[in-house]
């Protein structure tokens, strides 16, 4: 682990793009530069969910700095995530080979329910330990995360599509900051916490607790109008609300503790906070800077400590769906067997995790039903909330799950990578043999690489005795003739 002692954190925000490096000391981070730019992606998002030239140009100029603050650092120390407004933008997959280009590491795209996930684990460091059930309310530039938790474990996760720069565009465009736009503001922020408001009461939790932007702007102002040291309350809230209503233009906003940059997304910051404390009940809140960046650091470190969330995810999921545990067993080993084979042993752990995973996972759309179970898993695996996944990483478990039988040909138009052949081989493979759900000594069994495809060996005395597994890997050899890559079965004859 000294090697990766130092780690760092992306977040590309809908309002702020943000760099987090810190220091790994006694399972503790310690910051050791932080930078932030006010990129206000979001405000680019048009009424056609595609993201503007003008937003996408500030965006890459960001990027770039940032990639070079970063220039030497090991790939696995860098991780880069999107929020909401990358999640919605049409063209965003577009887009994102140009932002991984500026910063010079992959970027991940991720759901509401994961960053609420990490917004929490972030959060939850950096508070005094309790045993009693928190709040925390983040809310963003593009959306709105609620989570209820004990500890440094979430209960409940919810991602809410209203933030301060989406609220404020929507209500208030021209600048002016009127009685009938806030009320609509809030109206609209109550609307929405409306549904899961019993959820979220305060029978479910004792402490409320505000992270990031919006939160943080709301403490200083009120800090500076002599208010309590990171603390928002009900009457602070109140007035606050009367001053900006004075104000009566975003333009003349000038209140003390109020950043430039903050001041022309405060409006719907404000108005959706000032919903979430009607609607849920709230009197006082406390608030911290740590949040998103915070808890992917701390995600990476479990990863690296081996206790990666996505394991647990994969868990839950063989429960949730009733995975017979035994025969995810026999396939994962020959799978992982075969890939580290075809590689002498020089594979990829990214891909390797991944072929475990979906190994796991593949037979889970049997509990909807069994014509079609491998379209099932890669549905659930496409679109289930899988903490600690990106969607990138759904997505490519999902292609996984959906080569797994079948013809080959539908899979032309998903492959991107030609690695993603080889996982695809294995795991095929591996459920093939084992088609008869029974422990069973395997053949001489081996796959060796060659140019543009690969060959397995496999005992011929073995392969006469097990006729119908030999007829379904002649059908699998033909089948890979419509791919890019040749799959040859080879018989020997292996003295006993």
């Amino acid at each position: 682990m000294t090697e990766l002692s130092t780690l760092a954190a992306v977040d590309l925000g809908s309002n702020s793009f943000r760099l987090q490096i810190s220091r790994l000391v006694d399972g503790q981070f310690y910051s050791l530069d932080s930078l932030k730019e006010s990129v206000r992606l979001g405000a680019g998002l048009g009424p056609d969910k595609l993201i503007n030239e003008e937003s996408w140009a500030r965006a890459l100029a960001c990027l770039e700095r940032f990639g070079e603050r970063l220039r030497g650092f090991p790939p696995g120390a860098v991780r880069a995530v999107g929020t909401n407004t990358l999640r919605v933008a049409k063209n965003a997959s577009v887009l994102l080979a140009q932002a991984e280009s500026a910063l010079g590491f992959p970027i991940e795209i991720i759901a509401g329910h994961e960053e609420a996930r990490l917004i929490y684990l972030g959060v939850s460091h950096a508070l005094p330990r309790s045993n009693e059930k928190r709040l925390v309310v983040d809310i963003g530039g593009g959306s709105t995360e609620l989570i209820i938790g004990n500890r440094f474990k979430p209960l409940r996760l919810e991602s809410l599509f209203i933030g301060c720069v989406s609220h404020t565009r929507k209500f208030f465009s021209d600048g002016k900051i009127t009685t009938k736009a806030m009320k609509a503001a809030e109206l609209a922020a109550a609307t929405e916490l409306q549904t899961i408001r019993g959820e979220f009461d305060p029978l479910h939790w004792s402490q409320a607790v505000g992270s990031s932007g919006t939160a943080r702007a709301i403490t200083e102002v009120l800090e500076h109008s002599g208010g309590l040291t990171g603390l928002i309350t009900q009457e602070g809230m109140e007035q606050l609300r009367e001053r900006i209503l004075q104000c009566g233009d975003v333009r003349k906003l000038d209140l003390p503790g109020l950043s430039d940059e903050r001041i022309p997304v405060f409006p719907g910051g404000l108005t959706i906070m000032s919903a979430v404390f009607n609607e849920l009940g709230i009197t006082s809140m406390q608030t911290t800077d740590s949040g998103l960046r915070e808890g992917v650091l701390f995600d990476m470190l479990g990863r690296f400590e081996h206790k990666d969330a996505r394991d647990a995810t994969v868990r839950q999921q063989m429960r949730r769906y009733h995975v017979d545990v035994a025969q995810a067993a026999r396939v994962e080993s020959l799978a992982l067997q075969l890939y580290e084979e075809a590689l002498e042993n020089n594979g990829d752990e990214v891909d390797r995790h991944m072929l475990s995973w979906a190994a796991r996972l593949h037979e889970m759309g049997l509990s909807i039903a069994y014509s079609g179970y491998h379209k099932h898993s890669a549905y659930i695996a496409q679109n289930a909330d899988m903490p600690g996944f990106s969607r990138g990483d759904q997505n490519h478990l999902a292609l996984l799950l959906l080569a797994q039988r079948g013809g080959m040909a539908k899979l032309l138009s998903y492959v991107t990578r030609n690695e993603d052949w080889l996982l695809i081989l294995c795991l095929r493979l591996a459920v093939l043999f084992h088609r008869g759900r029974a422990d069973l000594v395997l053949p001489h069994l081996r796959i060796r690489g060659r140019a543009q495809g690969w060959v397995v060996e496999i005992d011929a005395h073995w392969s006469a005795a097990n006729t119908l597994t030999q007829a379904n890997l002649e059908a699998e050899q033909a089948g890979w003739e419509t791919t890019p890559f040749s799959l040859r079965i080879k018989h020997l004859r292996v003295d006993s």
